[in-house]
């Protein structure tokens, strides 16, 4: 696409009525892709953006904010150790075990995770969930 007709466009957002409907479907589908790409940028960068990509009916509390940034405090280096307290049905599980292994190894594909739980029954389960996500070409 001419450089010179997107400054255009950005200039004065009525230039678009006057393009033919084939340029016009093609600006429509370079602005979808642009967004797209913004989207999986703020998901590589966000705990909470990835959750919110991989989980579109996932209903957002403050409790999930903050462990969001814990989790992403734990990433960057900043935290050592890690304790979350919370009741049952918190998305505990499904945040530390499941959706943060498979951001974490996006943002650092060269790093390794350990699954552990209490029974090998269950961290084998979500390492299987994990490893799922990441095979999906979405994930990519």
């Amino acid at each position: 696409m001419n450089q010179n007709l997107l400054d255009r466009i950005r200039q004065n957002p009525d230039v678009l009525k006057q393009l033919p409907p084939s340029v016009k479907a093609k600006v429509y589908e370079l602005v979808e892709e642009l967004e797209e790409r913004k989207s999986a940028e703020r998901a590589q960068q966000s705990f909470m953006e990835f959750v919110k990509k991989v989980w579109p009916n996932f209903i957002h509390g403050a409790h999930h904010a903050k462990m969001a940034a814990a989790f992403e405090r734990v990433a960057a280096g900043k935290v050592k150790r890690l304790i979350i307290n919370m009741p049952p049905r918190h998305t505990k599980s499904e945040f530390a075990s499941y959706l943060l292994p498979a951001w974490f190894l996006g943002r650092f594909p060269n790093k390794k995770v350990i699954q552990t739980s209490h029974t090998a029954e269950l961290a084998v389960g979500f390492g299987r969930k994990v490893r799922n996500l990441v095979d999906q070409e979405s994930y990519r």
